[in-house]
């Protein structure tokens, strides 16, 4: 596949990196360009240029853009899943689970481009004002996403900065740039104006040249901490700028005594192991209640055991392949480091890992809740998942809160009391109730607190970030009158 940059309106190929099928390291997915500096500059001018003309254009108009967008993506939903299988390893199911929730972001844009409140009327001291709040858009957008959700994630960010009428600068990762040039393809495909949404590709020098522009008001980020932090400091000297950063998480299921016992078998390994543990929401705890440990920890076990890891082109498989040889390599750090700590290994990958592509199989342990091990508080990103006793419902909420993240969990329960109580003890951004800890709908806010996120949710919460409330106050009265009492006398004349 020949790669291709956008940048205001005009396609740009050439050969600098590739990307490759992590099921089969050998078989190169397409060569894109790494862009320049001068590029990375180029694309924010024509975001910048764009931003006038779009911002002015119906808000109507703008999200029937995205309608003629979410009938492209119909279209091609097969061939997107299958070239995001190729490159990013998901089995073809969740790909194709994922270009859905990619088009139900559009069509939310969409719908909500009639019917979403974009502003108030506010009551007024002063009988003869009318008092109104509006949102209006701030400018040039930075979208900066992983590898893990690469279409899905970009219409998160893409489709609400673009609704409100800001104009966009996209960067996706280096391991994706596939499927990120074949939805800026429908992009330009569905009639977006030149300069609405740019495409630049690259690894994190053009990243932190996107970020370091001062002429980008929103960076919109997901991905891991440190490169969050490292986003926000560099923010931090920039007058008029928004971050809005989803980091990661180190996500848990809490098993209550009372819990409907397959389902709660059935949501620990959904939520260890889809996507091979490499999402965000990942749950690479599950914390059992004490009375049903030993029970839980051999159907998981006995259930993780017959999971199927395999060519994510094939739908019968489970899961696929980590994204690439340093994924694999840090799992393997982790589960040697579990180990080291003194875990008890109920089951471990069999063999040397895979020498052709970057396939992993699951690693689970037991252990007590300890404040000094780092397994269970650091983020792996993989099969790495500990089974971790409690006795009473405060001492689980403690130990799901025992890290420095705070994006998702779930709680397998039939006492609506135990609902609310983790429900409001937890630390979190997305709690679900016997359910996984992953199964998002854009609908609803996606992001964290801690080291998972600074309060800028993605999704359809996302609004709030890449827009700015202004008030505006029109007096109706023949003369004027101020709140609080204020006079108006001038030179000591009459109020």
């Amino acid at each position: 596949m020949p790669g291709r940059s956008f940048i205001g309106g005009d396609w740009h190929a050439r050969e600098d990196f590739t990307s490759l099928n992590p099921a089969n390291l050998s078989e190169v997915v397409g060569t894109f360009p790494a862009a320049t500096p001068a590029e990375v500059s180029a694309a924010v001018e024509a975001a910048r240029a764009a931003f006038p003309g779009w911002r002015r254009t119906s808000r109507i108009l703008r999200a029937e853009a995205f309608d003629r967008l979410a009938q492209l993506i119909k279209r091609d939903t097969d061939a997107l899943a299958t070239l995001m299988a190729r490159e990013c390893g998901k089995n073809v199911t969740e790909c194709r689970a994922e270009v859905v929730e990619g088009l139900h972001m559009v069509q939310y844009v969409f719908g909500t481009g009639r019917t979403g409140v974009y502003g108030e009327v506010v009551a007024s001291e002063i009988a003869e004002k009318d008092a109104f709040t509006r949102r209006k858009p701030w400018g040039v957008v930075a979208v900066v996403t992983p590898w893990n959700f690469p279409f899905a994630v970009p219409l998160w960010m893409l489709g609400p900065s673009l609704l409100e009428g800001n104009t966009c600068v996209f960067k996706p990762s280096e391991e994706t740039p596939a499927i990120a040039l074949k939805l800026v393809e429908l992009f330009a495909e569905a009639g977006f104006p030149a300069g609405t949404v740019n495409l630049i590709h690259g690894r994190g020098d053009v990243g932190e040249a996107l970020v370091k522009n001062p002429a980008v008001n929103v960076v919109c980020f997901t991905g891991s901490y440190a490169v969050g932090e490292r986003i926000q400091q560099a923010s931090a000297t920039i007058p008029n700028r928004i971050v809005a950063a989803e980091m990661g998480g180190k996500n848990a299921v809490i098993v209550c005594d009372d819990a409907r016992f397959d389902l709660a078998v059935n949501a620990g390994i959904l939520s260890a192991f889809k996507t091979t543990g490499q999402r965000c929401v990942s749950a690479s705890r599950i914390i059992v209640h004490e009375s049903l440990v030993e029970r839980y920890a051999k159907a998981f076990v006995d259930t993780a055991k017959r999971l199927q890891f395999g060519d994510p082109l094939d739908a019968k498989n489970f899961a696929g392949p980590l994204v690439n040889r340093k994924g694999v390599e840090k799992v393997l750090n982790y589960n040697a480091l579990a180990k080291s700590e003194g875990v008890e290994v109920l089951l471990a990958p069999n063999g040397p890992p895979d020498a052709k592509g970057c396939f992993l199989t699951p690693f689970v342990y037991r252990t007590e809740a300890k404040p000094s091990l780092r397994v269970t508080h650091e983020e792996v990103f993989g099969p790495h998942v500990a089974l971790i006793p409690f006795k009473t419902d405060e001492q689980a909420a403690a130990i799901y809160n025992d890290t420095e993240y705070g994006l998702s969990m779930a709680v397998i329960t039939e006492s609506y009391r135990r609902m609310r109580f983790f429900r409001d003890e937890c630390e979190y951004g997305m709690g679900y109730v016997n359910l996984p800890s992953i199964g998002a709908e854009v609908h609803l806010p996606f992001g964290g607190v801690k080291k998972s996120g600074n309060g800028h949710p993605s999704a359809a919460a996302l609004v709030e970030a890449v827009t700015h409330k202004t008030a505006w106050t029109v007096n109706h009265g023949t003369d004027i009158k101020m709140a609080q009492g204020l006079t108006t006398a001038i030179d000591g004349g009459p109020a």
